[in-house]
């Protein structure tokens, strides 16, 4: 009886050690080499996995810096004291460290901006575009249902007279809520650049007054104001280049339908 009960146990007992020694000389064998300036870069890091540096994580991208030689810079959630650290662990420069916020290229609220069919049960911008484009009659608008505002996890951007407005102050710049947006009316700019068109419309003008009040027309009227060349209309939209952008607001003032906005130059008689 007892026989019956031990060898099988040691049989068991010897299988299960036969096959722990093949996985300890596997783990040895198959072992991959790890840079430990991986784990130690990838501790300072924010965490937030927001997927704004073009990588699946934080992970992914303190492997990428160490691997593949990655712009330090590329987080948009680091700070300039973060950033030295892993300079210092890299041996580099760590470069400049430019603040991103997100804003929104659209205006169009539900006051100013038609429909071309109501919508009943979308929550969600990503499956409302696949019908027809969505409810807007504005192929380029923001439809404000929300998907942008589902995916912050900063709580920076919401859905305001149905159209989705940022926080700046909360934005820490990630990208996820740019990276939905199925319109790409989303954009990730420098937050020291205080001039931004709130349009993203390539109809042309006659054809946005049928369906927009406050929609670009393309009537160059900007680009002709700026003394410096940095705004032009591109495909019937103005288009700023920040690079030449002085912020001097020149072109918010002599905007006809107020679309460029500025916190630097109020806009007289200038709509929320």
């Amino acid at each position: 009886m007892i026989e019956q009960i031990l060898y099988p146990a040691l049989a068991v007992g010897a299988i299960g050690l036969f096959l722990g020694g093949l996985l300890a000389v596997a783990s040895i064998v198959f072992r991959v080499e790890t840079d430990e300036r991986v784990e130690q870069i990838a501790e300072i890091l924010p965490g937030a996995n927001c997927g704004g540096c073009g990588y699946a994580g934080c992970s992914a991208f303190a492997k990428a810096i160490v691997e593949d030689g990655a712009p330090i810079n590329r987080c948009n959630l680091m700070t300039a004291e973060t950033a030295e650290k892993i300079a210092g662990i890299m041996g580099v420069e760590a470069g400049v460290i430019t603040k991103k916020v997100a804003r929104v290229a659209c205006r169009g609220t539900a006051e100013c901006a038609g429909d071309q069919y109501v919508s009943y049960g979308l929550n969600d911008c990503v499956a409302a575009a696949a019908l027809g484009g969505g409810p807007k009659a504005c192929a380029y608008g923001c439809m404000g249902l929300g998907s942008c505002v589902s995916v912050c996890q900063f709580g920076a951007i919401s859905v305001v007279d149905g159209v989705a407005a940022v926080d700046e102050d909360a934005c820490t710049g990630c990208g996820a809520c740019a990276s939905v947006c199925p319109k790409n009316v989303i954009a990730m700019v420098d937050a020291d650049s205080r001039v931004f068109v709130g349009c993203s419309s390539r109809d042309k003008g006659a054809v946005v007054k049928t369906y927009c009040e406050v929609g670009c027309i393309g009537c160059k009227i900007c680009e002709k104001k700026c003394e410096f060349g940095a705004i032009s209309v591109v495909d019937n939209v103005a288009v700023i280049d920040p690079e030449k952008c002085t912020n001097c607001g020149v072109c918010a003032s002599a905007c006809l339908k107020k679309i460029i906005v500025t916190d630097v130059c109020p806009v007289e008689g200038e709509s929320a």
